[in-house]
């Protein structure tokens, strides 16, 4: 057994004083869809929703062993990261401070604080990450603590192993896939380190959200490179930078072994995993379960893990996951409708609707010509063939309509 292999299990014996497996679970829903046996690797279980608190105490519990007189620590973090170093923070009874940005919801302020007690402090800084993470490093030096990364960190990586570890012994046997989401890389790079050496057999496919695709960039430029623009939706893996030591870890992976997984996409996963299994994911939680369609035909008759790595979701989010959803499934649309000022009109654009099309948004925007307005619809239906019919039925009678759906300069602005 490899070096990296026997601190695995170290690592995942040490948790134990933490908290116990998290489930493995065999989700009959998807198994009898997809013609396989696919199961669920509860990260979203954790005592604090995600598989991060496996790295934060790695990382905290080793530091403490090398250097005895380590209290204080320091991270920077909007969500999940936070949270575990929180959690860790308490259980050690040492010092933490906690940097997160400004605009972070005041819902994951309150659970780092409910996780760490009075062992943290949170300093609020800077309108973007990147500013509290520069802030947070400039105090750390001061301080002359410690400061844990979320992922690029050998320790790290050891505590996010140990979810390869539980998988093999609650399964009892190697699975035929493992599903991985990716945002920095931790994850995936622990989990396929002890695996490939304990289960050379089990095979393994990477996701990472369409607007965040960092592992996509490295691997095509084989060296880790920083994407111009990240898509912040799916928070748990919108990295634009994968990290150096993951990245080293996972210099294997082909092109063909990574699914990208659109953020409108997701949410429809989010939705059918809360409405038919009632279990709540976050966006990166939900990656792994995302791209299943598209392995259809690869997985049928296989034993296949799916990692779902955090459940962190806040409810207040659910409108637009739905709006998402819609969106993407083709069941709502907005439109821009140039409307005649005459008598009538309205009533003439409103019989043409179906009796399955809900007008969910109307407004007039401004005049664009004397005898003309402008107006901002937004049409709900139960199929998306329906706006097939609608937009037959205004070419007919003469309407001048733009479809502004997928123009995220004016949905933006406007929706």
């Amino acid at each position: 057994m490899s070096e990296f292999a026997l601190a695995t299990l170290a690592a995942t014996r040490a948790l134990r004083a933490l908290f116990d497996p998290t489930p493995l679970q065999r989700n009959d829903h998807l198994s009898k869809r997809y013609e396989a046996d696919i199961w669920l690797k509860r990260e979203d279980l954790t005592p604090v929703r995600s598989y991060k608190l496996r790295g934060a105490f790695t990382a905290m519990r080793k530091l403490r062993e090398r250097d005895p007189q380590a209290a204080h620590f320091v991270c920077a973090s909007a969500g999940n990261h936070a949270q575990g170093v929180a959690f860790a923070c308490r259980h050690f009874g040492v010092k933490g401070t906690i940097f997160m940005p400004v605009t972070t919801p005041q819902q994951k302020i309150d659970k780092t604080k409910t996780f760490g007690g009075d062992a943290v402090e949170i300093v609020l800084t800077g309108d973007y990450f990147d500013q509290t993470l520069t802030a947070s490093k400039e105090y750390c030096a001061e301080a002359r603590a410690h400061f844990l990364a979320p992922f690029d960190d050998t320790d790290v990586i050891e505590g996010q192993a140990s979810v390869g570890v539980e998988i093999l012994d609650q399964l009892g046997r190697a699975p035929d896939l493992v599903i991985l989401p990716v945002g920095g890389g931790g994850l995936a790079a622990g989990v396929t380190g002890y695996l490939r050496a304990t289960a050379p057999a089990t095979e393994f496919r990477f996701v990472e959200p369409l607007g965040g695709a960092s592992l996509t960039a490295a691997v095509a430029a084989r060296e880790p490179v920083t994407l111009r623009q990240v898509n912040s939706f799916v928070d748990g893996a919108a990295v634009a930078r994968i990290g150096a030591l993951p990245f080293a870890a996972l210099d294997w992976v082909r092109p063909e072994q990574i699914l990208l997984a659109p953020e409108d996409r997701i949410c429809i996963t989010i939705l059918e995993m809360l409405n038919i299994e009632g279990i709540v994911l976050e966006p990166a939680g939900a990656m792994s379960v995302d791209v299943l369609p598209e392995l259809a035909e690869e997985i049928r008759g296989k034993t296949v893990v799916c990692v779902t790595s955090g459940g962190n979701f806040d409810f207040e989010r659910l409108p637009e996951v739905k709006e998402r959803a819609q969106r993407y499934s083709g069941l709502k649309k907005y439109f821009i409708l140039r409307m005649p000022q005459r008598p009538g009109a309205l009533r003439e654009f409103l019989q043409m609707l179906g009796p399955d099309d809900d007008i969910a948004r109307f407004e007039y925007l401004k005049k664009s010509a004397r005898n003309f307005g402008s107006v901002l619809i937004g049409i709900e239906t139960k199929r998306a063939e329906n706006f097939d019919l609608l937009t037959g039925k205004l070419d007919a009678a003469g309407f001048t309509y733009r479809d502004i759906t997928e123009d995220e300069t004016l949905a933006e602005f406007l929706v």
